[in-house]
C-alpha cells in the first residue's frame, strides 16, 4: 500500500499532547490531570479563571496515565500512584504545595487510591497486599494502615460519607459470581451491612453521597438498562431517574444537594444529563440532556471530583474526528466554556476521519453494533478505488468503542485503512443481559461476533476483501489469537497487543481480583479444565494460516509476557518461522499498553510497518 502525501504523519499524530483524569480542587479553583504536553506525563494544574497550566511534576509520575490522580478533601495535596515501568504494583504519592512530591505509602502488591477524609488526614485505599483487593484507611500523620474490609471478593469502589464516620462501597459477597452489591459500614469496618437493590445477579455501584450523608448516589442493570438513583439510608428506599430508555451511569450530586448529574449512552454517543432534585416531576425523573455535540462527555466521579460549584461542572469531550478538550458548563443557564483546548500542532484536524455507527447481524441473528471510519473521506485514499481494512477489536470484554477520539482507529484510517470497531456481546451499554451474555463462553459466540462483523465489513463494494486484517489489545489481543486460530480463513493477517493465549497460565500468574474476575467468566479452572483449554488459542496453533505479529510489554501484570511467549515458542514448534510467518516484539519498560508518548510512536512505528507489508 501506498500512503498519499497528505496523510497524516503517524509520528506527529503520536505526539499530540493529551490530558487525563481532570479532577476539580476542593474550593473549585483549579483542575489538576495529567497532561503530556512537553513530551512526558506530568502532573499539572490548571488556573480555571486564566487558563494558565502549571507543570508541579517534573518526571515523578508514571510514564502511562492509566491511573487517576485524586485531590486531598482539604485541598492540601494531590495523591497519584507509583508503578516501575507499568507494572501496576502501585505504591501512593502526592504532591504538596511548596513542599513538592513524596511517597506515603509503599505495599506489596497493588494499591488505588479511593478517597480522603474531610480534613485530608485519611486516605482510603485499596490492596492486594491480603492477596484478596479490599478496602485500608491510611492515617497519614502516624503512617498506619488499618484493614477495614475483609472481602473474598474485589472491593472495586470506596467512598467516606461527608461527615467521614461511614464508608460506602461495593463487592459482592453472594454465590452468583457475577453479582455485585453496595455495602455501608462505619470507617473502621464495623457496623456492616448490605443494601438491598436490584436483583442477584445484577451490578449495583455507588458513586459517592448525597451531601447530607442520608443518601447514596447508587446505579444498578437488574432491570436490564443501568440505571441511576438515589438510596435512602433511612427508609431503604430507592427513588430511580430517567426514562430508562438508554444506559445511564451516574456522576455525582452537586455540593447544595439541588443537582445530579449522570451521563446517558446511546448508539455509540455519550452525553450528560441533570436531574434538578428540586425541579418539576419531569425535571426530576427525565432530566435534561445538556447542549454538547454529539460525541462522549466523561467525568472523574466521586465526591465533588467533577463540581466546581452548586451549578457549574467540568468534563472532558471528544468526538471521532475532533481531539478531546475539557469544558465547563453552567447547569442553570447551558452556558459552556473550553477549558483546556486540544492541542493539533502542525497536525491539520481536517484530515481525521469521522465514524458512523453501523448494525450488523451475527450468525445468530443477534444485532451486534459498531464504529465505521471510512478512509476515503479524509486525505489518504481517492473516491474510486478498494481500500484495505482493519477490525479493531476492543479489550475488556466489558467495554465498548463509542464516538470519541480514537488515537489507533485515527492512525489506520488516516494511513488509507477502513477501520471497523464492532461492540460484540459482552460489550457495555446495551444492557445487562447483552453484557452478560458472553459469561461461560469466551472465545466462543463473541468471536462470532467479530468474524461476522469481518464478513460484514467485506460486503462494502468499496472494501478489497482479500485484504482485511484484525488487531486488538488485551482482551482484543485475546480475541486477535482466537480469530487467526479458530476462524483462519476470515483474515488476512491479525496483530495481537498484549493478549491472552493461554487461560490455565494466565490464572496461575494473575493477580487476586483478577483470578477472580477470570473464575466470573469462564468458571472454575478445574471444574471446567475442559472449557478453558478448548478457549485458549495456544491449544489450536496449528490452525493458525495468516501472518501473525505479537506485540507485548515485559511489565505487563495482567496478561504477563509469559502469555506472548509461551505462542510464540508454540508457533516455533509446530513448525512456524519467526520472520516469514509471524514477527515477535517484546516492549522493555512497558506494561498493559501505554500512554507514553515515545512508546506510542514505537508501537506506531510497528504496526504500519507490519501492516505495510502483509497487507
Amino acid at each position: 500500500m501506498t500512503v498519499t502525501e497528505s496523510a497524516i504523519d503517524p509520528e506527529a499524530l503520536a505526539r499530540l499532547p493529551e490530558f487525563y483524569h481532570p479532577v476539580v480542587s476542593p474550593d473549585g479553583t483549579e483542575i489538576a490531570c495529567y497532561y503530556d504536553v512537553h513530551g512526558r506525563n506530568d502532573l499539572y494544574l490548571i488556573d480555571r479563571e486564566t487558563g494558565d497550566l502549571a507543570q508541579v511534576t517534573d518526571g515523578e509520575v508514571p510514564r502511562s496515565a492509566r491511573w487517576h490522580v485524586c485531590w486531598a478533601q482539604d485541598g492540601s495535596a494531590v495523591y497519584y500512584h507509583l508503578d516501575d515501568a507499568g507494572d501496576e504494583q502501585n505504591d501512593i504519592a502526592r504532591w504538596v504545595p511548596g513542599d513538592g512530591t513524596e511517597t506515603v505509602l509503599e505495599v506489596d502488591g497493588q494499591a488505588i487510591i479511593m478517597d480522603t477524609t474531610q480534613d485530608g488526614r485519611h486516605v482510603l485505599y485499596a490492596s492486594d497486599e491480603g492477596e484478596q483487593l479490599n478496602l485500608y484507611r491510611f492515617d497519614t500523620q502516624t503512617g498506619d494502615a488499618e484493614q477495614v474490609t475483609t472481602a473474598p471478593s474485589p472491593v472495586m469502589m470506596g467512598v467516606f460519607g461527608p461527615a467521614d464516620d461511614r464508608i460506602a462501597y461495593q463487592t459482592n459477597e453472594r454465590d452468583a459470581l457475577e453479582n455485585r452489591d453496595v455495602y455501608v459500614m462505619a470507617a473502621d469496618g464495623t457496623d456492616k451491612r448490605r443494601l438491598e437493590i436490584g436483583v442477584v445477579g445484577s451490578e449495583t455501584s455507588v458513586v459517592g453521597w448525597h451531601p447530607e450523608g442520608d443518601r447514596l448516589v447508587v446505579s444498578d442493570n437488574g432491570e436490564g438498562l443501568r440505571r441511576v438513583g438515589l438510596y435512602d439510608l433511612g427508609t431503604d428506599d430507592v427513588v430511580w431517574f430517567g426514562p430508562h430508555d438508554a444506559e445511564e451511569s451516574p456522576v455525582g450530586v452537586s455540593p447544595d444537594g439541588r443537582y445530579l448529574v449522570a451521563t446517558r449512552t446511546r448508539r455509540g454517543a455519550t452525553v450528560p444529563v441533570v436531574y434538578d432534585l428540586e425541579g418539576t416531576s419531569e425535571e426530576q425523573t427525565r432530566g435534561r440532556e445538556l447542549e454538547v455535540p454529539e460525541g462522549v462527555a466523561s467525568f472523574s466521579v466521586g465526591r465533588g471530583m467533577a463540581f466546581v460549584d452548586e451549578r457549574t461542572i467540568v468534563f472532558a469531550h471528544s468526538r471521532p474526528d475532533a481531539r478531546k478538550e475539557l469544558y465547563e458548563y453552567d447547569l442553570e443557564t447551558d452556558d459552556s466554556s473550553v477549558v483546556l483546548e486540544a492541542s493539533y500542532d502542525d497536525v491539520d484536524p481536517d484530515g481525521f476521519v469521522d465514524a458512523e455507527y453501523v448494525t450488523y447481524e451475527s450468525e445468530d441473528g443477534r444485532e451486534i453494533g459498531g464504529l465505521l471510519y471510512d478512509p476515503r473521506n479524509g486525505p489518504a485514499r481517492s473516491a474510486d478505488e478498494q481500500v484495505p481494512a482493519v477490525v479493531h477489536v476492543h479489550g475488556g470484554p466489558h467495554s465498548r468503542y463509542s464516538k470519541s477520539f480514537n488515537l489507533m482507529a485515527q492512525f489506520l484510517a488516516t494511513r488509507g485503512y477502513a477501520v471497523f470497531q464492532p461492540n460484540y456481546r459482552g460489550s457495555t451499554g446495551r444492557g445487562r443481559e447483552f453484557k452478560q451474555a458472553i459469561l461461560g463462553d469466551w472465545g466462543g459466540m463473541e468471536q462470532v461476533d467479530i468474524a461476522a462483523g469481518g464478513r460484514w465489513l467485506e460486503g462494502r463494494e468499496w472494501i478489497d476483501e482479500d485484504r482485511v486484517a484484525v488487531y486488538g489489545g488485551s482482551y482484543g489481543g485475546y480475541s486477535v489469537y482466537c480469530q487467526l486460530t479458530m476462524h483462519p480463513d476470515q483474515w488476512a493477517a491479525g496483530i495481537a497487543s498484549v493478549g491472552i493465549t493461554d487461560l490455565h497460565r494466565l490464572y496461575e500468574e494473575d493477580m487476586a481480583h483478577f483470578q477472580y474476575i477470570l473464575r466470573q467468566q469462564m468458571g472454575d479452572p478445574e471444574d471446567d479444565d475442559e472449557l478453558w483449554r478448548e478457549r485458549s488459542p495456544i491449544e489450536h496453533v496449528d490452525d493458525l494460516e495468516a501472518p501473525l505479529s505479537i506485540v507485548h510489554g515485559v511489565n505487563d501484570p495482567r496478561c504477563p509476557i509469559d502469555q506472548a511467549r509461551l505462542f510464540r515458542d508454540a508457533m516455533l514448534e509446530c513448525g512456524f518461522r519467526e520472520g516469514e510467518d509471524f514477527e515477535y516484539n517484546e516492549l522493555g519498560a512497558e506494561g498493559h499498553g501505554s500512554t507514553d508518548i515515545e512508546q506510542k510512536v514505537r508501537k506506531f512505528d510497528l504496526l504500519d510497518d507490519f501492516l505495510e507489508r502483509r497487507l
